[in-house]
């Protein structure tokens, strides 16, 4: 049976190659340029990418053609190299599998295709135009001795998926492998389940469809499974390599090890997918650890996929019971969160993420349960999503104001420029806000290449000084204000960073630029914890310590994986791991209470940080806090 008769019928899991464009910005291409265009202007580059990934043991690569279509390679000066650009990927791809040869073992190239639009695009092109630029690049594509297939990636729309697939089956009779994009929720930036998408998707000419992108693999496991159960066609995975991580005015790095990558990719080989690999973040490591994973499965054939596939649909989904709400006894409410720290008050916070859409009510009513129990102070963090939802400053006003709670608004730097910071900054003062975190963030992962997005001009260290200066009477241009501010203002740090000293040197820098308080990111081990506060010990700022209980040890191993910066003991995973799903929630608060024991004498305070389904199950620590 050929290759592409196995693509065909899903009777054997096939591995893909992983990102290209990674390893184009490793190489030195710029973030903002067109990576397409390098097969024009730097094939040799592209082909020892292929080269590399055909080395690592991929069954498939695909061309270097993602966004080479007309709109896209027209935001970059190339609107009439479609032709020229799509050729001389096929070209360059083409001779990699032809060089392949010697090794016997058959490849095939798969044509890549974008969305025809980006985000910003979508709102100004119709469907019309959208189909017909598809039309014109695959058209190209599978022009005679052109790819072997297509693969459609990174569709956060459903509809634009369905246009995609219907130009081209139209224009060709190549198998198709069509793959949306699913976000951190399970659903698209359209607002669509994998369950809709595999039903909708199965009713077209497919050979496959997947999904790629955006998460890594442990939340795009789950997404799988899902499109398995309501699939009529073999299913594919490319997951990310976790999330990126700002190392750089304009540089980024993934986290995962080719190990873990592994070992969720042959997870998803055992529920029945079928084309496995890699997409932004992963390389020819992953790829060469997947490939050896897949290969040494003891039922990686035909009937371990069908099995696994067969499984799923058969599968009926369980529902996690909710912990019992614990009653602690109320506590009164005790001045603003600068008069508890100027007063030496321990200080119990609670975290609050403003939820997706519109309505603020949802987090009023978690808010006056948090302050029923006897929270007085809420910590509102932003939420990390491409989703619409309301930002952290509006919600800690509207907190605020709705139930006479203070609220301490976490501002992220990465989306706005300094003066609309500081135009929000003075309006929330105005309306009452006084507490404010300082952090920089970093744009919600969202398909193509993701984190290059950001307005980055001014990181948390800036933003701080911002606020030292208009507390002193000062704008961000030095001159006079009318009146002065009163910001309580604090700032983030991460013990379990990977350069501590870097880490250490960031939190004296921004203590010098005006920190009064400093908040943890979570912790899960009290050394890390230890060596920072020795660290700033000299600095007379008050420290917070973050905790959030870990549920399962799922969760736990996509932090300790997926996330960067999380450090979380080897140990603790064990004991999640052992305590199985019935009973990992009440092992991750014995950990959780057993780290508020031994932290508290090093802290000035907690914020407590609770699921968003659950709101309650932080309760149960404020007895470890009496």
């Amino acid at each position: 049976m050929s290759l592409v008769s196995d693509v065909l019928s899903g009777q054997r899991v096939l591995v893909c190659d992983g990102a290209m464009g990674t390893l184009l910005h490793a190489a030195g291409a710029a973030l903002d340029r067109s990576l397409p265009e390098l097969n024009l202007s730097d094939p040799g580059l592209v082909a020892t990418l292929h080269d590399s990934y055909l080395d690592a043991g991929a069954d498939i690569i695909q061309t270097n053609t993602f966004g080479a279509n007309r709109l896209w390679l027209g935001d970059h000066g190339f609107p009439d190299k479609v032709e020229e650009i799509n050729r001389a990927g096929v070209r360059i791809a083409r001779a990699a599998a032809n060089g392949n040869a010697a090794s016997g073992r058959p490849v095939l190239v798969a044509g890549s295709v974008s969305p025809a639009v980006t985000a910003s695009q979508r709102r100004r092109v119709g469907a019309a135009d959208r189909m017909e630029v598809l039309r014109e690049q695959i058209t190209v594509l599978v022009a005679e001795g052109g790819v072997d297939l297509l693969i459609l990636e990174t569709f956060g729309y459903l509809d634009e998926l369905v246009e995609a697939v219907s130009v081209a089956a139209s224009v060709t009779d190549i198998p198709l492998i069509a793959q949306a994009t699913f976000a951190d929720d399970a659903h698209t930036l359209g607002g669509e389940t994998p369950r809709e998408v595999a039903t909708v998707l199965s009713g077209m000419p497919v050979a496959m469809l997947g999904t790629n992108c955006t998460i890594g693999p442990q939340r795009m496991l789950a997404v799988a499974e899902d499109l398995i159960r309501y699939s009529a066609v073999p299913v594919s995975a490319q997951p990310n390599a976790g999330q990126p991580r700002r190392v750089g005015a304009r540089s980024f790095e993934f986290s995962i090890d080719g190990g873990y990558f592994a070992r969720y990719l042959g997870r998803f080989a055992d529920a029945g997918v079928t084309l496995v690999g890699g997409c932004c973040g992963t390389t020819p490591g992953h790829v060469r650890a997947a490939a050896e994973a897949i290969r040494s499965l003891p039922g990686s054939g035909p009937e371990a996929v069908r099995s696994g596939a067969a499984r799923l649909r058969a599968a009926s989904r369980v529902a996690v019971a909710r912990a019992e709400a614990v009653a602690v006894p109320a506590r009164p409410l005790a001045g603003s969160l600068a008069e508890q720290l100027a007063g030496g008050t321990f200080i119990v916070a609670a975290a609050i993420t403003p939820l997706a859409g519109t309505r603020a009510g949802e987090a009023e009513e978690v808010a006056a349960t948090l302050q029923a129990r006897g929270i007085g102070l809420l910590a509102v963090q932003p939420r990390e999503s491409a989703r619409a939802h309301l930002d952290s400053l509006s919600t800690a006003l509207q907190l605020q104001q709705a139930t006479g709670v203070e609220t301490i608004a976490t501002v992220t730097t990465w989306d706005k420029t300094i003066m609309t910071l500081q135009a929000d900054l003075l309006g929330a003062h105005a309306l009452g806000l006084r507490s404010v975190v300082s952090t920089t963030g970093s744009p919600p992962v969202l398909g193509d290449y993701p984190a290059v997005d950001g307005t980055w001009e001014v990181d948390s260290v800036g933003l701080t000084a911002l606020l030292a200066g208009l507390n002193a009477g000062r704008d961000s241009n030095g001159l006079a204000l009318s009146s002065r501010t009163s910001f309580c203002i604090g700032a983030r740090v991460n013990p379990g960073a990977r350069d501590p000293e870097a880490e250490i040197a960031r939190a004296h820098a921004k203590v010098k630029a005006g920190a009064q308080f400093l908040i943890s990111r979570p912790v899960y081990e009290a050394d890390a914890l230890a060596r920072l506060v020795d660290a700033l010990s000299g600095t007379g700022v008050p420290l917070l310590l973050s905790v959030a209980p870990l549920r399962s040890f799922e969760e736990a191993d996509y932090l300790a994986n997926e996330v960067p910066g999380v450090s979380i003991p080897d140990s603790t995973l064990e004991m999640l791991e052992k305590a199985g799903r019935g009973a990992a929630r009440a092992a991750g608060l014995e950990l959780a209470a057993d780290l508020l024991s031994k932290a508290r004498p090093m802290v000035r305070g907690v914020v407590l940080t609770a699921p968003d389904d659950d709101p309650a199950a932080i309760l149960p620590l404020l007895s470890a806090l009496a």
